[in-house]
């Protein structure tokens, strides 16, 4: 018996410390006196972005299959809306299309800053053109959104930053702090052999620059609505980005005619390499910032969601199986294995010689290249395979979040909306920014644009548009960035 009311004295000493733990974890306090008043022109931004919409800047993993008179059309497009960018900066061409502006700030002592963007874009799949509500590089201003590819990523980061900019010259601006303007041309090839964000940043490194820190794409600020748990708007800053590695696996077969199959073709045999890929992927832990991200969000729902997300240090290991089991979650906690593509025989009748599969796989930070080949080998059971590397990049290194770039962005968030929430976070995809680690240890990827996630799904996909609404607070957000950041 005394068994049981120890177990029931230990359950009520865990209850009440609970419930007083939960009484007071709440949110830090934030600085949400507001922010001095900038000057925007929301309209000249809407008519520069539909144009610059207009002009299929598509990027290809073939150069010879690249428009480039189209990365000059928008080139003359930056000169023509942007006189005193071109007249107060210098401009340099960079690599292929790139282009590097340099802002001279008043005293070469401190360390620059730098405002990433890349000028191409995804084509539209084939086939799917009609299924836009307006074509997709017509640059329809329906007076709610603006409709076209590269609305969203990121010709809308890109324009925001020159409107910025040129505003700021026109009010007789000048930084401290020298500000550099990076605008690659190829992010969206993976890994691209040409890559215009990495020459800038050779660029920078041969002439000795370090930089304070560096801005580039990433999440947008997002609405969480859980009823009466939680209210709030979540600005996320990606700290880190995924790597990226393409492999090729393959088994070899005797071949022959289909008339006389054996028990298991190539493709019998790769159909199991596909199965141990898949029935064993690599552990899942919950990284420190994601951890850090789960415990802002949780200091902010109410009373009494708040008894559970008070003890996440608990519910941890819950937490992390269950994230297991939901893809998109997932993602955010273990290096991720796709099979996505496959190779066999040519002919019905021809018995496949050699049958393939290439698989994606996304790193988490601290799981490199060659710990992806090792794994392969270690969990295939036909150590008979053939293991190719095609192509990828190393997962980005960790940019801390008590630096004073990362304090400048939480400020501008909470002060423009003491209700905003500002939390690190993983970014799945790829930027140009993981080019810039040998010259800034503080690279941070954030896109000020309020919005759903359902809008913001439609990255990549049909039906790609930017909220109006959200325009003039992204300009104000990069005008009060340029002037904090390039202060001392």
């Amino acid at each position: 018996m005394w068994v049981l009311w120890t177990i029931l004295g230990i359950l009520g000493v865990f209850l009440i410390v609970t419930l007083v733990r939960a009484a007071f974890w709440k949110p830090e306090a934030v600085n949400s006196e507001p922010l001095p008043e900038e000057a925007v022109d929301v309209e000249k931004y809407r008519r520069d972005l539909s144009d610059a919409i207009k002009i299929k800047t598509i990027s290809n993993v073939d150069i010879e299959k690249v428009d480039w008179d189209a990365f000059q059309q928008l080139h003359a497009l930056f000169r023509e809306r942007f006189p005193l960018v071109f007249e107060n900066l210098q401009c340099e061409d960079i690599s292929l299309a790139s282009l590097l502006f340099t802002w001279e700030g008043t005293d070469p002592n401190l360390e620059p800053i730098a405002l990433l963007a890349h000028q191409d874009v995804v084509p539209v799949a084939a086939g799917t053109e009609g299924d836009w509500t307006h074509p997709p590089f017509d640059g329809v201003d329906d007076g709610e959104f603006i409709w076209g590819r590269g609305a969203l990523d990121m010709k809308n980061h890109l324009i925001a930053v020159l409107e910025s900019v040129e505003s700021l010259l026109a009010e007789g601006f000048r930084p401290t702090r020298t500000v550099y303007l990076c605008f690659g041309h190829d992010e969206e090839i993976v890994a691209a052999k040409t890559s215009g964000a990495g020459s800038i940043a050779e660029t920078l490194q041969a002439r000795g620059v370090h930089l304070d820190s560096v801005i580039d794409e990433g999440g947008a600020i997002l609405n969480l609505n859980a009823g009466r748990i939680l209210n709030k708007k979540l600005a996320g800053v990606g700290i880190a980005e995924k790597g990226y590695a393409d492999y090729r696996v393959s088994v070899k077969a005797k071949g022959g005619h289909s008339s006389q199959p054996p028990a298991h073709t190539a493709l019998g045999e790769i159909a199991d390499v596909i199965h141990d890929l898949e029935a064993h992927p690599f552990k899942a832990t919950m990284p420190a910032f994601v951890y850090e991200l789960f415990t802002k969000i949780g200091k902010n729902v109410s009373y009494p969601a708040r008894l559970v997300t008070c003890n996440l240090w608990l519910f941890k290991p819950l937490i992390t199986a269950i994230m297991k089991r939901i893809p998109p979650a997932a993602s955010l906690i273990h290096t991720t294995t796709a099979v996505t593509m496959a190779e066999g025989s040519p002919a019905a009748n021809v018995l496949p010689q050699t049958a393939s599969v290439t698989v994606n796989f996304r790193m988490m930070p601290g799981t490199t290249i060659q710990n992806v080949e090792e794994h392969i080998r270690a969990c295939v059971r036909n150590k008979a395979i053939g293991v190719e590397y095609l192509k990828g990049k190393e997962a980005s290194k960790i940019s801390p979040t008590d630096s004073r770039s990362f304090k400048i962005l939480e400020t501008l968030c909470t002060r423009t909306n003491p209700d905003m929430l500002v939390a690190p976070y993983l970014v799945m995809g790829g930027t140009d920014a993981y080019h810039y680690e040998e010259v800034c240890d503080c690279i941070y990827r954030f896109s000020p644009f309020v919005m759903d996630t359902a809008l913001l799904l439609t990255t990549h996909g049909t039906n790609e548009r930017l909220p109006i609404v959200c325009m003039g607070d992204a300009l104000r957000f990069f005008k009060r960035y340029i002037r904090m950041m390039s202060a001392e």
